[in-house]
């Protein structure tokens, strides 16, 4: 593979919570504009994969402490997140103390799809290794001005076994948690794919280089991982929108998703006007093609890019 890809990931979340902080709130600027981090559109990809039977390092793992002196102070058994040698050695099935050969250890974890696709930092004693990925992607800014966040209670079927001794009959009473969620947001990420970014490793001989195969599963994955991924919190959210932009060599886009517009008219239409027509038309002869996957159900798309081709983002046919 030797062409960049521009394009764009879009997100929809209806009365869900696309991406957390640590207040439990959708993550959010100083000025409130709503986001999503990179890390949120990327752990339901790797989820995807992971399930398709593909080796995946980063995500979290756990073992079962075993063992007299693995035990805490009230002698009960810890269950605890792997460390990144632990995983790798477990999807890798070797052991990284014992190998001695660095080139080894890099041609594995091109053998990862997380990393082939989007690079690691592997720090690791005696085997620090950095890898940019061929795919970067950006942080999805919601583009809906009307989202409206709100908060509902949530009674659970157990009391707080914690509060056994109060006085105060808290014993008795079951606990009430909050789940917070979006009533509607649209999120839009930018990414690019530069097959390019490991040639210096396919001259080392430990990578065949980012190849059309697995583009097609990045492809993939930016059109279904979030539908795919249905967890409480992400039962809301799915993949609305995707735009794949080719580009001879040697020509360059800038970040597409800042030009987007998501409009909600007041008879509830919900239209994508993407607003960066004049600037593909003009460049018409360096680029391959444009391809746009969208929820035609849901959606209207506005724009006049010349020779696009639209596809529904379920069914894959061109509408």
């Amino acid at each position: 593979m030797k062409s960049r890809i521009y394009g764009i990931i879009g997100i929809r979340a209806v009365m869900a919570n696309w991406n957390a902080d640590f207040t439990g709130y959708p993550k959010a600027l100083s000025n409130r504009d709503i986001f999503g981090s990179d890390k949120a559109l990327k752990y339901p990809m790797k989820k995807m994969w992971e399930a398709q039977g593909e080796k995946i390092l980063y995500v979290k793992s756990y073992k079962v402490d075993k063992g007299d002196e693995k035990k805490n102070k009230n002698g009960e058994i810890n269950l605890r997140p792997k460390s990144l040698r632990e995983r790798y050695d477990e999807i890798f099935e070797t052991n990284l103390k014992e190998t001695k050969d660095k080139t080894e250890v890099i041609k594995n974890l091109f053998n990862a799809a997380d990393v082939k696709s989007f690079g690691v930092t592997f720090a690791e004693e005696k085997n620090n290794i950095s890898i940019t990925g061929a795919v970067q992607i950006g942080q999805g800014f919601n583009k809906y001005a009307g989202t409206y966040v709100e908060g509902q209670q949530i009674l659970s079927p157990f009391r707080d076994s914690s509060k056994d001794n109060s006085e105060k009959g808290e014993a008795n009473q079951s606990t009430l948690g909050t789940k917070i969620v979006s009533d509607e947001a649209h999120y839009f990420y930018p990414f690019v794919v530069n097959p390019q970014a490991y040639k210096e490793y396919v001259k080392m001989g430990v990578t065949e280089g980012y190849t059309e195969e697995d583009y097609k599963k990045f492809k993939e994955a930016a059109l279904v991982s979030a539908t795919y991924f249905n967890s409480n919190s992400k039962i809301g959210c799915e993949n609305e929108f995707s735009l794949f932009v080719e580009v001879k060599e040697g020509h360059y886009l800038p970040d597409l998703a800042q030009y987007i517009k998501f409009i909600k008219t007041e008879e509830g239409e919900r239209i994508i006007e993407l607003g960066f027509d004049n600037l593909l038309n003009d460049m018409k002869e360096n680029i391959l093609s444009v391809e746009i996957y969208y929820n035609n159900l849901n959606l209207k798309l506005r724009h006049k890019i010349a020779g696009a081709k639209e596809f529904n983002i379920f069914t894959g046919k061109e509408v």
